[in-house]
């Protein structure tokens, strides 16, 4: 049950910790300071401006019926500034189509990702 002295308690409390909480918060927000922008060559439109890495070596599954193995590959992301690996997965086999493997392209400044799928 919610007495009165409780509620003074609370409310006491929460009056001395909100203007401490106020002081504290800026600090934190301004110690993280503003992205750096140099960290890319201008003109680059967002792409990563060093290569991918090398492939990781996976180990392939057995086979499935119907199914075929695509290996992983390296994705950048824009929220990380770093690549990312995407690992490899089955995908059902569609006749008449072959699977094309995303790739990275040196274009101008910058590495321009090809996404991979199927192809006629």
């Amino acid at each position: 049950m919610l007495t009165r002295r409780s509620l003074l308690g609370g409310l006491l409390a929460a009056g001395v910790l909100a203007p401490l909480a106020a002081v504290v918060a800026p600090a934190d927000a301004e110690a993280q300071g503003r992205p750096n922008n140099n960290s890319r060559p201008p003109n680059n439109h967002g792409r990563p401006n060093r290569p991918p890495p090398r492939a990781r070596q996976e180990r392939r599954p057995p086979p499935r019926r119907g199914y075929i193995w695509v290996p992983g590959y390296w994705t950048w992301s824009h929220r990380h500034r770093n690549y990312v690996w995407v690992p490899g997965r089955w995908e059902r086999n569609r006749p008449g189509w072959h699977f094309r493997q995303p790739t990275w392209v040196l274009r101008g400044n910058g590495w321009e990702f090809r996404a991979g799928g199927w192809y006629r």
